[in-house]
């Protein structure tokens, strides 16, 4: 467990010590976040402020982990692995958008074909590296389900699940940083509990680089992560639960980002179907705005229902009912 704190504290020091030196080097680069025409008018202000946020995130634990974690196992590669590719999407999208000088990155397709062969490697580390099986932990009710050859493709949807929730979470100052650093502050003891040491040191690491993001992204946002930083914790959430076999957990774990995603959801469903809308505004934190909600309140209320959340699912991955 010593081996774990030094590797946070370290993870700490370097996101806060580079915050400061990556957003002087965005601003003079000129690299600012485009906010969409139709989101919430008081966004309009925040146009221009330094995005790919993300890059801080994943140096900061990367370094820790190459020296202090065991780089060549299994659960190392699986995770850092995808989140690092998944990282590596988000930029190109991130980038997209600063060449483009518009809101809108890459197109879905892209991202779908990327997240395939991302979910691919996943699965394959998972099965043949790790060694489990294509069998789904159901640990509400203690039991399991062998998915055989479909479980690749359950894979896929858990990657899609997650780094889709954080990237749509990610509207708020510090509302997917926080809720992030709660998952994963979960999944820190959730893996010390079962003594898997090196996914418990990235998870503490994770956990710490986003609460070292908080210090510059908390409102009012001096940088926004961007799609660098939400798609490559997404990535790091869905490799956690496959290699801890919590993936269906994570709906509790995870609570926030479901909920922002099903509002997507069911905001398009209802508009398509009976041409109405059901939220003033998706995802859901975007409707509490419109509402008159002040954004910190927001933010401070979905972590709290975050956090409530994650304790539940921890509660059950140690006590199956």
């Amino acid at each position: 467990m010593g081996t774990v704190l030094i590797a946070a504290m370290s993870t700490l020091l370097i996101s806060i010590f580079l915050g400061p030196q990556f957003i002087r080097f965005l601003k003079r680069q000129e690299f600012g976040q485009h906010i969409r025409d139709e989101g919430p008018i008081e966004h309009h202000a925040k146009a221009g402020t330094p995005t790919m946020g993300g890059v801080i995130i994943f140096v900061s634990v990367v370094v820790p982990v190459v020296i202090l974690a065991d780089i060549t196992a299994a659960g190392t590669v699986a995770v850092i692995g995808t989140m690092l590719a998944c990282a590596a999407v988000g930029f190109a999208d991130d980038w997209t958008k600063i060449v483009r000088k518009r809101s809108l990155g890459l197109s879905g397709r892209w991202k779908l074909f990327w997240q395939a062969v991302i979910a691919a490697g996943l699965w394959y580390v998972a099965t043949q590296r790790a060694g489990l099986d294509n069998v789904v932990a159901v640990r509400i009710f203690d039991a399991s389900i062998d998915l055989g050859y479909f479980y690749p493709v359950f894979v896929l949807i858990v990657v899609m699940g997650a780094t889709n929730g954080v990237n749509l979470t990610d509207g708020l100052d510090g509302l997917a940083a926080g809720c992030a650093a709660i998952v994963f502050t979960t999944y820190t003891f959730m893996t010390a509990n079962y003594n898997w040491d090196d996914l418990t040191l990235i998870a503490a690491c994770l956990a710490a680089a986003c609460i070292g993001f908080l210090w510059f992204n908390s409102f009012p946002a001096a940088i926004f992560m961007g799609d660098t930083g939400s798609l490559g914790l997404g990535g790091a959430i869905a490799a956690l639960a496959v290699m801890t076999d919590t993936e269906l957990l994570l709906v509790l774990i995870g609570g926030i980002f479901v909920v922002e995603a099903l509002s997507v959801a069911i905001q398009v469903f209802s508009f398509r179907v009976f041409r109405r809308r059901v939220f003033l505004m998706a995802p859901i934190h975007h409707d509490f705005e419109m509402r008159g909600w002040s954004e910190t309140k927001i933010i401070l209320r979905f972590w709290i229902v975050a956090a409530g959340m994650a304790a539940v699912g921890f509660v059950l991955f140690l006590n199956p009912l």
